[in-house]
């Protein structure tokens, strides 16, 4: 859903995935058990079984680490045109709506927004990390259907996928998984609606 994880490369010795690794799952295990708040460098630093120093070497602060243990739950996997509209755009719902509640991902992603209200840099390069290959994607998956006359010319594969951030990621936040399945039908049969529907405004 995001574009994958870049290496925070600082000076010195090369960096150890397999310590990078460890950390960041250490970092959404406490996401998960203490909140945002709670979790702290020095936590993690046990949980991971690592010296601070070593994760200040890779994440300059704990905003940094938390973004990048967030993405790090993504795979990277989309789905791929079919050639059929409703069942691509389920398939896309899906996704966005597993990727928002994983319990990390709600604890995480409210405590960031948080400490990026009064940071605009950070919060666009948040939203650009959360964006750039999930947008590219769900716009190949419209221009696809327009090209086999299932959707309009017209549709806006952007405000696609506005809608369908913005109402997973709510829902998730607010409800969790709750009725999930019946939840990510009924915002794909809207996402239809507007693809195949709704006419932009000038």
């Amino acid at each position: 859903m995001s574009e994958r994880r870049e290496a925070r490369q600082g000076p010195g010795r090369p960096r150890d995935p397999q310590l990078d690794d460890q950390v960041l799952r250490a970092t959404q295990e406490l996401l998960v058990e203490q909140g945002f708040q709670a979790t702290t460098i020095q936590g993690v630093a046990r949980r991971a079984g690592v010296v601070a120093t070593s994760i200040y070497r890779r994440w300059p602060n704990k905003i940094h680490l938390v973004e990048d243990a967030i993405f790090a739950l993504d795979t990277g996997v989309v789905p791929q045109p079919t050639g059929d509209i409703a069942a691509d755009l389920l398939a896309w719902t899906r996704l966005f709506f597993a990727a928002a509640t994983h319990p990390a991902a709600r604890s995480g992603i409210p405590g960031l927004l948080s400490a990026y209200h009064d940071d605009e840099q950070s919060y666009q390069r948040l939203r650009e990390r959360g964006e750039g290959l999930a947008r590219a994607a769900i716009r190949a998956t419209i221009d696809a259907a327009i090209a086999n006359g299932q959707v309009r010319p017209a549709c806006d594969a952007d405000l696609i996928f506005e809608f369908l951030r913005g109402a997973t990621l709510l829902r998730a936040l607010t409800r969790g998984d709750e009725d999930g399945e019946r939840f990510c039908r009924q915002t794909a049969a809207a996402l239809v609606t507007l693809a195949t529907e709704h006419e932009s405004q000038p």
